[in-house]
């Protein structure tokens, strides 16, 4: 007996208690897959046979099953099924999770049973239990087929030992097949711009026009080939050709079902162009029709491609129904879902699905047709209405670029304008397509780099607060710069950080080329900037030509005003030097500091570094003046004193005491000096936008690339052009390369940091040559900061170089953030591909909101 079942599906074993049911489940099975009523029964109550139990246990199969099945895995059910009732939950369980229901019986004699269940202590039931079961077996064995069990098989005798299962993929389980694809959306006939669509795409059709192939990629035909255009029968011939060779796959649109019941003498409404296809395929042969209703027979509902990360159907799929069978998984596929309402046309009323879309496979459909077609939510439909004088649309796949040639005359009048399926497609979605679910409690990330990454439930709450609060719009938030690590503490003295302690541990890594940038003392800003407001509706999901956010995501200026003019003075810039047309791009991302620090921080200057250094310093003066007396006076006092026998010498050691107060003093109104010379260098006055400076050290992203991962030289050498160009608005980066293997140039570098710091700069960041290098266990640091004594003194306080304080912070410990520093970079590249790849911006905004969660992770407070 050979039982074929596909890989997903739920499987009732039916037979009287001690039928050999689990022996059989176990020989056939995998122990995950097998639902056990016993079993359940207890882990509800500690004792399999505890009948009490029963209600509890079952409703605990019932719940492991679906879960089972919701999660693309087959679920064997191990009970004794013998009655209508029992098996009727499960029937509708696989049709509630669209696979298929099985059943196999085993029909054993009753004194065999008997006799199996008497070797068993734990069943001590009287004869009457079998009979009763067997009597129920009997009374349904014959209606299994009608309860809703896809198939069934009646295993006796030899039958039982002799079984044979066999596994077979689901029908539209394809992913495999990994493409690359030219995804094609509804042809209706229109035969000429099919031709020349594929020609477009890089296809060599023939001069019949009637076949069609490619060195390196597949067509995916999205159904509804036929009716309303003048040339289905030509469709049909090229699409059967190129599928039949194997060029290309075809799911069915609604169109093929209904030719399909036409063709073979089901009584059909001829309308909506049905009529005039089966006029022009009267006049083919009836061997063409008879392969044409094969052809459409042979179609299966939807496809699941390249590793499950491409599903393609007709009208659009759910992801609860993506690579299952049912009866409602076809119909969706085939027809979509509608409200049940009918708009001013009289047509029905789409179900706006996609809006609720948040599956991780792209889900490409037609069906309904647009003028343009957009993602959304990872989904996108290609009918852009040909046959109504629209044009013929083509995804390739993976590069989701899109390729579309015009329709050469309206072939058939729509009922409803194409502008107004675009309103009732696109503009009328929620304004936001995120949930509130996509961001709550522990979530774990995937990332490409690094991979998994975990967001703790209490980072995800102080991440909303801020998020939800003070944040900009998400659709602008495709990036969150990471947090950076400091190197190792350095034993020099009056210095914590040194860059030989960051080339050791790129050294310890077996990183040797490295580069060292100037680093720039602003506030960190993300600049978004689009070339035109359309560019932000298309591309962003949201009306505008950009945004400048800082590095939690909120808005950098107060001023809408500020941030719409330096946006015009950025976009003027790459006007000017046409990187529009050089980085094939009309928008990007910029990765930037925006200079001076006040013009961000000024609250923060005013409020807290300038109140502690005008404190300090007002106080220490008047400490320092006053001790200084105290010691002059003692002075004074003491020389009368001096010689005079009964006297020990104490006002003496005042004195002393005092002058050593008075010299501490002036040492710590030194450094409250050197603290107020610290900030004060980052900052000066502006007006507007007169003296605020964006120094950009990298292009996060740009259409179709995500650049952070370009070389740093290109980064380089393009914010140098920017600075060039435009020195009013952009500062260049400074940089140093440095080989580790060679003395003189690890020496250049730390005379270049220290003439730097000496100078007043902040200090430098130490990255790999390559951008991102792999390490034993992820990635390598993918920078480490640098930064000079002084700078630091704005970090730690004006004493924080005297000894003691030295000795307590060189106590930090890195781990933890160097751990940090790693995942929020893996999150940030993450988010940018996922944005670059057009996926669903709820899929962008998980790792946005990672990085924002994982800053609120607490880190050694002397980092």
């Amino acid at each position: 007996m050979r039982i074929v079942l596909p890989e997903i599906c739920l499987v009732a074993l039916v037979g009287v208690s001690g039928s050999g049911k689990s022996t059989f489940g176990r020989r056939h099975f995998a122990a995950t897959e097998i639902v056990s009523s016993d079993v359940c029964r207890g882990l509800v109550s500690d004792d399999e046979n505890d009948q009490s139990a029963t209600n509890a246990a079952f409703a605990l199969v019932h719940t492991i099953a679906a879960a089972r099945l919701a999660f693309g895995r087959m679920a064997v059910i191990d009970a004794t099924n013998v009655r209508a009732e029992d098996r009727k939950p499960l029937v509708r369980l696989a049709k509630d999770r669209h696979v298929f229901a099985y059943a196999i019986v085993l029909d054993v004699p009753p004194e065999v049973c008997h006799e199996r269940n008497e070797t068993r202590p734990d069943r001590n039931f009287g004869a009457h239990v079998i009979r009763n079961q067997r009597a129920a077996l009997r009374r349904s064995i014959n209606d299994l087929h009608r309860e809703g069990f896809r198939k069934v098989w009646v295993l006796r005798g030899t039958d039982i030992a002799s079984a044979e299962i066999v596994r077979e993929p689901m029908w539209p389980d394809k992913r495999s097949e990994r493409g690359p694809f030219d995804i094609i959306g509804d042809v209706h006939g229109c035969h000429d711009e099919l031709v020349t669509l594929l020609t477009t795409l890089g296809w060599s059709v023939n001069a019949a026009g009637d076949d069609a192939t490619h060195p390196t990629r597949r067509a995916v035909f999205l159904g509804d080939l036929v009716d309303r255009g003048p040339a289905s029968p030509a469709v049909l011939r090229l699409a059967m050709n190129m599928v039949a060779s194997g060029a290309a796959l075809c799911i069915p649109g609604n169109h093929e079902n209904k030719l399909a019941r036409a063709l073979t003498g089901k009584q059909v409404t001829l309308s909506h162009g049905l009529a005039e296809t089966m006029e022009q395929l009267a006049g083919e042969s009836p061997e063409f029709r008879a392969q044409v209703i094969g052809f459409i027979d042979g179609l299966v509902s939807h496809a699941v491609l390249d590793d499950g990360a491409l599903v393609v159907s007709h009208a659009g799929l759910p992801e609860a129904m993506h690579n299952r069978s049912s009866g409602a998984v076809r119909s969706f596929a085939l027809y979509g879902d509608t409200t049940g309402e009918t708009d001013e046309f009289g047509l029905p009323v789409r179900y706006p699905w996609a809006n609720e879309y948040r599956g991780r496979a792209a889900v490409v459909y037609g069906h309904t047709p647009i003028p343009e077609a957009l993602w959304i939510n990872g989904t996108i439909c290609l009918d852009t209405g040909c046959v109504f004088g629209g044009s013929l649309t083509a995804l390739r796949w993976p590069e989701r670029e899109l390729v579309s040639v015009p329709a050469a005359r309206e072939y058939y009048a729509p009922k409803r304008p194409l502008i107004a399926a675009a309103t009732s497609m696109h503009d009328d979605r929620p304004a936001g397509v995120l949930d509130l679910d996509d961001v709550t409690g522990k979530r774990i990330v995937t990332t490409r780099l690094n991979g998994t990454v975990t967001i703790r439930e209490e980072n995800a709450a102080a991440a909303l607060e801020v998020m939800s609060r003070f944040a900009i719009d998400p659709h602008w938030l495709v990036y969150l710069p990471p947090t950076m690590s400091p190197p190792a503490t350095t034993t020099r003295d009056g210095l914590l950080e040194h860059p030989a302690e960051a080339f050791d541990a790129y050294r310890s890594e077996g990183v040797t080329r490295l580069i060292a940038e100037e680093k720039h003392m602003g506030s960190r800003a993300v600049v978004v900037v689009c070339r035109t407001p359309e560019v932000g509706r298309r591309r962003f999901g949201i009306t505008g030509d950009g945004a400048i956010y800082t590095r939690t995501g909120r808005a950098f200026f107060g001023d809408a005003a500020m941030q719409a003019a330096l946006l015009d003075r950025i976009r003027a810039t790459f006007d000017t030097l046409d990187l529009w047309t050089e980085l094939a791009t009309d928008w990007a991302v910029l990765d930037a500091e925006l200079l001076p620090w006040s013009a961000k921080a000024i609250d923060l200057l005013r409020l807290q570094y300038a109140a502690v250094g005008a404190a300090s310093t007002a106080t220490l003066a008047v400490e320092g003046d006053v001790l200084t007396a105290t010691a002059s006076r003692l002075g004074r006092l003491a020389e009368p004193l001096a010689s005079r026998p009964d006297r020990d010498g104490g006002r003496a050691d005042d004195e002393v005491g005092a002058a050593t107060l008075a010299a501490r003093a002036g040492e710590r109104l030194d450094l409250a000096r050197r603290f107020v010379e610290a900030y004060r260098r980052y900052c000066w006055s502006t007006d507007g936008l007169d003296g605020i400076r964006l120094a950009p050290f990298q292009v996060l992203a740009t259409e179709g690339r995500v650049r952070a991962l370009d070389p740093h030289s290109w980064h380089m050498a393009l914010t140098t052009r920017l600075a060039e160009a435009a020195p009013d608005v952009f500062r260049a980066t400074r940089t140093i390369d440095i080989d580790l293997d060679d003395p003189v140039s690890v020496e250049s570098a730390i005379d270049w940091w220290t003439a730097m710091t000496a100078a007043g700069g902040e200090g430098m960041v130490v990255k790999p040559a390559d951008v991102v290098v792999a390490a034993r266990r992820g990635i390598v640091q993918p920078g480490v900061k640098c930064r000079g004594a002084e700078y630091l003194r704005i970090i730690y306080g004006a004493e924080y170089t005297t000894a003691s304080q030295l000795t307590r912070l060189r106590q930090r410990s890195l781990g933890h953030k160097r751990s940090l520093a790693i995942r929020e970079f893996a999150l940030g590249i993450e988010s940018l591909e996922r944005f670059v790849a057009a996926e669903p911006l709820h899929r962008v905004h998980e790792c946005v909101f990672g990085v924002l969660a994982l800053e609120s992770e607490p880190v050694d407070p002397r980092l």
